[in-house]
């Protein structure tokens, strides 16, 4: 059994204790609207506001189905270096533009970049590729509209989706200048690192993420799909930078370290980085918990280095 009272401080247990207060450890049990309404009350409980000097413009990308909601963020003149097409976590089931909101406002005005935030659907009542199709239109659709190379970033359910649209878009004229994935899920092998070491983590557990598996899936078995596992891609030479920045305490983090190995065994850039003592989820813990506060700042610096073409480590 792994000690957790030992591998995580006083800090990041009163993030663990005030979170599952909001969103309890068996939400997974209630029904989909319910889990969402759950987890939008967690997330408006955490939100932080917005750094002085940012403003947003919600907005949509029409694709020929359907409009994908959008929010701009910029925090007076952008910097042109690069814009950031960030997507929001939630096991592809929760979330949306307001979800992560003030993330992306504190990521505008830390990096001087303008930031596009994307409102995928959702996964029961859209199954994969869904959520992928519409990652994959944001990025066209900011690749046509921006002169400034475009930079992916996202969390969880997001980061996977980031992932995704970069091996999608290696062939493409314009291509992400990088890719910071926080604590993403990339299909893993399930049977070793840390789905077994933090297989009853806190905040995220092997049962939750076989719950999110399937109703991502609708149960079908799509191993082999790149586009819902990146890991499943034989081939990962001519990637974007890519940083990989996990918790320890998560069984997603030997993720990361997957996906950094294989990018630099086929001649790529990438960097990993397991953050100690944190938890999945700890975005939220970013103005409360020390260690969540470094790791927001080392997110940021990743995201503003990329975007300048810079490859500091």
């Amino acid at each position: 059994m792994t000690d957790y009272k030992a591998l995580i401080d006083a800090e990041t247990w009163a993030f663990i204790e005030r979170t599952n207060s909001y969103y309890p450890p068996d939400t997974i049990d209630y029904t989909i609207a319910q889990q969402r309404e759950i987890y939008d009350r967690m997330c408006r409980e955490f939100f932080a506001g917005y750094p002085e000097g940012v403003t947003a413009e919600t907005s949509a990308i029409a694709t020929p189905e359907h409009k994908i909601p959008i929010r701009i963020y910029r925090n007076g003149v952008p910097d042109k270096a690069a814009t950031v097409l960030y997507i929001h976590g939630g096991g592809f089931i929760l979330g949306g533009l307001d979800s992560h909101d003030d993330v992306c406002a504190e990521l505008c005005a830390r990096t001087g970049y303008e930031v596009v935030s994307v409102d995928y659907r959702l996964a029961p009542e859209h199954l994969h590729p869904a959520a992928f199709d519409d990652a994959m239109s944001a990025f066209e659709w900011a690749a046509a509209t921006y002169d400034s190379p475009i930079l992916l970033c996202g969390d969880s359910a997001g980061g996977n989706l980031c992932a995704a649209v970069s091996h999608a878009t290696r062939g493409h004229a314009k291509r992400p200048i990088g890719q910071v994935l926080i604590y993403p899920g990339l299909g893993g092998d399930r049977s070793n690192g840390s789905y077994v070491t933090h297989a009853e983590a806190p905040m995220l557990t092997m049962r939750d993420l076989e719950f999110y598996k399937h109703i991502r899936t609708g149960g079908a078995d799509q191993t082999g799909d790149i586009t819902l596992s990146p890991l499943a891609d034989a081939d990962f030479a001519n990637l974007p930078p890519s940083v990989l920045i996990t918790a320890e305490c998560d069984p997603l983090s030997s993720d990361g370290e997957a996906y950094r190995d294989r990018v630099v065994a086929a001649g790529g850039r990438a960097v990993w980085i397991e953050e100690k003592g944190l938890v999945h989820g700890y975005l939220r813990a970013r103005h409360t918990v020390g260690r969540a506060r470094a790791s927001f700042t080392r997110i940021v610096d990743a995201a503003a280095a990329l975007g300048r073409g810079a490859w500091p480590w």
